[in-house]
């Protein structure tokens, strides 16, 4: 099925690594098939939760942003402010949006200028990625920091063997436009894909009681390239470029209250990557070497400029795989990862941070019976400035039939490590320890009449202890607070997450798919003495559904809706201050027109609801949009 909603060890999740590789294979059964130095896994040796949307089911969808998939995905709550293009933030069973790891083409998009280190969605289109992979719980062990949550990562097209061509554009409401490309082949030794995007629309406003819009406009490329440089040893180099300026809404004086104004911001993201592959004895023991950066800029506007920050990662990596016999397999690598940021507001002096991490991580995984496999894995990391962190993760998957019905349980554990903004700016505190977490889930996959029917549940529990939170310092200044007027951060915050995740597909006939999910989470506070102790944790919605129904139609036209509801929560701390659940339906159509050219539309919000996921800011209303698909 295009999207299949698995579980996947640790092991499997090593595949979205920066040894992705340049193809994914399709099976004829319901194999999940992830890439890491071009090696496969079968679902009967997959341990932890993980979501996955194919190009397939990213074409049917017809979405914009990668936020709107996301949301549609068990245990994933997403929040913006305001529209397409607005600082969005993306939380994996209940975890706080900074302890989710990102990445793109296995490439870490975590902005180490932001003050809690963790990545913004809202410049993060679709335009020609071909895979989503979000990976449910603690997850540090082969992820390292902030993999607290869980992992989302993202793949581009692939090259491909032949030369192939696709585009697409598309025009809508509120003066929306967009037009993405992509080219990819090869030519001898050298595979190659290449593409480019562009988005523009005049948007909503940000304040949700506002009538000025905020329009957003975003330039992308995507480059991967492959060299085969013998049957053994190849080199990779990738990259991903992201320019985008939206409008934002802010508190003007002289009230300061919040309402329309005339701000906006600009981020501009690089990424890149080059490594270099070579698989010995006759492919058994696969080895890469890489190199990964990323590069972010961000600043704000009103009209003069109002903050600035830069942030820069950089990572040396090895990575080492070995087929020891047959079921089981060794995977290790050690990592050093810099980091860099620089902030400064309204033209202040320009604050400075930098810290280095370096790694080391080892697993196996063996089948020691037909239809068992078992993982384990530990990972140490050493810190420059608070010292070292060791993660541990073990995970039993049983199939007495074949993969029809699949037991699994895994307990694995994750840590955030202080973002420099917390370590090093005006508030840093560099007594702060790392974030930790522990978790486990439990579940049941069963698959009937040949998987037209298949039902997966997962329970869930995280304990996260050490929390970073930022506290206010008042006279006399002792302690952490010496010198830190202004407030500082510290480590006293624990909270408990624990929660269902239910997913049913159906495929009744072969042109017939029924696709659901129930999520129930129950995110609180547990801080000892806490004046909110044991309220829910702010904007996790307790409960979501998201259904999706597909047809194709015996004459070419695909229809299809997709309906979510999310649950009530809360917007602050205390629980005083409610957002209202919601409801928003879409519908979708595509008609193919020749055997290169496809018409598609669709209809967002289709019975115009008024919601909120942040109090007081913007969502779009009903808006429709058609386009044009062209392959060669």
């Amino acid at each position: 099925m295009p999207v299949r909603i698995s579980l996947l060890s640790l092991a499997v999740v090593l595949a979205a690594s920066p040894a992705y590789a340049r193809d994914i294979p399709e099976t004829p059964d319901d194999t999940i098939v992830v890439t890491a130095n071009r090696s496969e896994q079968p679902l009967d040796r997959v341990g932890q939760s993980i979501s996955i949307l194919d190009a397939e089911e990213i074409e049917i969808r017809q979405t914009q942003a990668v936020a709107d998939l996301l949301r549609t995905l068990p245990g994933v709550t997403v929040t913006r402010n305001g529209g397409v293009g607005a600082v969005t933030s993306v939380s994996i069973r209940g975890a706080d949006g900074d302890q989710t790891v990102a990445l793109i083409d296995g490439v870490k998009l975590n902005d180490p200028s932001s003050p809690g280190g963790g990545f913004n969605f809202g410049n993060l289109l679709v335009g020609n990625i071909q895979r989503i992979e979000v990976l449910r719980g603690p997850s540090s062990i082969l992820w390292g920091s902030q993999a607290i949550g869980g992992v989302v990562n993202l793949l581009t097209a692939p090259p491909t063997e032949a030369l192939a061509v696709n585009a697409r554009a598309e025009a809508g409401w509120r003066n929306t436009g967009q037009a993405v490309a992509n080219i990819s082949g090869k030519a001898g030794p050298l595979s190659a894909s290449a593409g480019g995007g562009y988005f523009r629309s005049d948007g909503i406003s940000a304040f949700g009681a506002g009538n000025e819009r905020d329009g957003y406009r975003n330039w992308g490329a995507n480059l991967n390239l492959n060299l085969a440089l013998t049957d053994a040893i190849s080199f990779d180099a990738r990259g991903y470029y992201s320019d985008g300026r939206v409008e934002i809404d802010g508190f003007a004086a002289p009230s300061f209250a919040f309402g329309d104004t005339e701000e906006y911001s600009t981020t501009r993201e690089f990424v890149g990557y080059a490594g270099l592959n070579a698989a010995l004895f006759d492919g058994r023991f696969r080895n890469r070497l890489g190199f990964a950066y990323t590069d972010s800029d961000r600043a704000s506007f009103d009209p003069a400029e109002t903050f600035a920050g830069k942030g820069r990662n950089e990572r040396l990596e090895y990575q080492g795989v070995v087929d020891i016999v047959a079921g089981s397999q060794a995977t290790f690598g050690l990592e050093r990862e810099t980091s860099r940021f620089t902030s400064s507001s309204y033209g202040g002096p320009e604050t400075r941070g930098r810290a280095q991490i370096d790694s080391v991580y080892g697993q196996l995984v063996a089948t020691p019976i037909a239809g068992l496999t078992l993982t384990g894995g530990l990972r140490h990391d050493e810190h420059n400035r608070f010292g070292g962190a060791t993660t541990a993760a073990a995970s039993g998957v049983f199939s007495p039939n074949d993969g029809a019905t699949i037991l699994r349980a895994s307990y694995s554990e994750g840590f955030k490590a202080p973002s420099l903004f917390q370590l090093q700016s005006e508030y840093g505190n560099q007594a702060l320890r790392p974030e930790r977490a522990h978790g486990w889930d439990a579940g049941l996959t069963q698959r009937l009449l040949d998987g037209a029917i298949e039902a997966i549940a997962t329970y869930f529990r995280r304990d996260s202890q050490d929390l970073i939170v930022f506290v206010s310092c008042p006279a006399p200044l002792s302690g952490i607070c010496a010198g830190r007027p202004s407030g500082t951060y510290d480590n006293i915050a624990e909270a408990t997450s624990k929660g269902v995740e239910v997913a049913l597909a159906l495929q009744p006939v072969p042109a017939l798919r029924i696709q659901g999910s129930y999520t129930h989470i129950d995110a609180r506070n547990r801080s000892p003495g806490d004046a909110n102790f044991d309220r829910r944790l702010a904007r996790r919605p307790s409960d979501s559904v998201t259904t999706t129904v597909d047809y194709s139609w015996p004459f070419g036209l695909q229809t299809g809706a997709t309906l979510t509801h999310v649950g009530t929560s809360f917007d602050n701390a205390s629980n005083a201050r409610r957002i209202e659940g919601y409801v928003l339906a879409e519908l979708r159509a595509a008609l193919p027109v020749t055997r290169n050219v496809e018409l598609y539309g669709r209809v967002e919000n289709l019975f115009d609801e008024r919601y909120e996921t942040l109090f007081r800011y913007g969502t779009p209303g009903r808006a429709a949009y058609g386009g044009v698909r062209v392959r060669y």
